[in-house]
């Protein structure tokens, strides 16, 4: 690259003479124009253009730009110099091997910094991304700085003269017997970042799993989510189980509010218009039942021995469901002796046809 930029430029200095002093000092010179000419007049016109934006990313990213491509002018200029003073061939190496590193070393310090930025404006806006959020921002983060800087040393190494083939082979046998031995927690990580970005569930939700398990989810990180339940017990399922189980999230749909059931039975001869009236107006009476949607009385079906209503009801949040019921059934329970309605329950008969004889 530097010998290709010697041939380019020999022209233009060769005007200045034969003397190679003065035509490295020139290259100098001219890097330290362009370093200044980037740096004072395209980067003030673009920052002045990214200033009438709405966005704040571009200020900050051209903040970081001006730096590793001023660095990387007057390491041309040097390299140049250097090119046309032709010192001896180990020490020429040695020069360009150590400017090339230091070019490498800024861009590399400017992706880093870069990564961080993006991604964190993406955490910030989950509604366009919703797998980069401040959960998900330290796995991406690592994941791509641990890339950016393997790249580096490799270019590094490269730069010296260095093989990489052996590196590069014992990396790929060293990462197929760690994913071996890691598969369970690479399966765990894998579907917590699927997880994260589907979102069945979030942190506050109630959820209810197939082996039982009810409660609120406290914490998603990578590698397993828990969940409080009712009897405040912390319960800690593995990602890899939450990815491949049904998961009922109660707290769900376009808002948090949960509807509940009171079943009740009446018996026969009942006026069940009666009936309709007073659980409106128990359900209507306890505050914690939602006025929107308003309560509902159903009358579903002619039981073995009573008349069966559904008093549907809607609450703010899945977690009160018990002490609304509890309040619920208690107030039934006096309304209905006030106003003499019987809830039947299972009676047997006993008939006995004949006593034996005392023979």
């Amino acid at each position: 690259m530097f010998e290709q930029l010697q041939s380019s430029i020999a022209p233009l200095l060769n005007i200045f003479g034969d003397n190679r002093y003065i035509q490295a000092a020139i290259a100098i010179m001219l890097s330290f124009l362009a370093a200044w000419f980037f740096n004072r007049i395209i980067i003030t016109s673009l920052k002045r253009l990214a200033l009438k934006t709405q966005f704040e990313f571009d200020n900050h990213l051209l903040d970081l730009f001006h730096s590793p491509v001023y660095n990387s002018l007057l390491v041309l200029g040097l390299s140049t110099a250097t090119l046309i003073l032709s010192p001896p061939v180990i020490y020429l190496n040695i020069i360009l091997s150590l400017l090339k590193s230091f070019v490498l070393v800024v861009w590399a310090g400017f992706f880093l910094r870069a990564n961080r930025l993006l991604l964190t404006r993406l955490a910030l806006n989950e509604k366009r991304v919703k797998i980069v959020h401040h959960q998900t921002l330290p796995l991406f983060l690592n994941l791509i700085n641990i890339i950016i800087v393997v790249l580096a040393v490799y270019f590094i190494f490269s730069a010296w003269g260095v093989n990489m083939t052996a590196w590069l082979a014992s990396a790929g046998i060293a990462g197929i017997a760690i994913g071996f031995a890691a598969k369970d927690t690479l399966a765990n990580l894998f579907s917590g970042v699927f997880i994260m970005a589907d979102a069945p569930y979030k942190i506050g939700d109630f959820i209810v799993l197939d082996t039982g398990e009810r409660g609120a989810v406290t914490h998603i990180g990578i590698r397993s989510t828990r969940i409080l339940t009712r009897g405040d017990v912390e319960v800690t399922i593995p990602n890899s189980v939450m990815g491949n189980t049904k998961i009922i999230n109660e707290s769900g749909g376009p808002h948090e509010k949960y509807r509940c059931k009171v079943s009740v039975g009446v018996a026969y001869g009942t006026d069940i218009d009666k009936v309709r009236e007073i659980l409106m107006e128990i359900a209507l009476a306890e505050a914690d039942v939602c006025a929107d949607p308003e309560p509902k009385v159903r009358f579903r079906t002619f039981g073995a021995s009573s008349l069966d209503f559904d008093l549907l009801i809607w609450i703010d949040q899945p977690v009160l469901r018990g002490k609304v019921v509890d309040t619920l059934n208690c107030e039934i329970y006096r309304k209905f002796i006030e106003h003499n309605i019987e809830i039947p329950y299972s009676k047997q008969d006993l008939y006995i046809k004949e006593f034996p004889s005392k023979n």
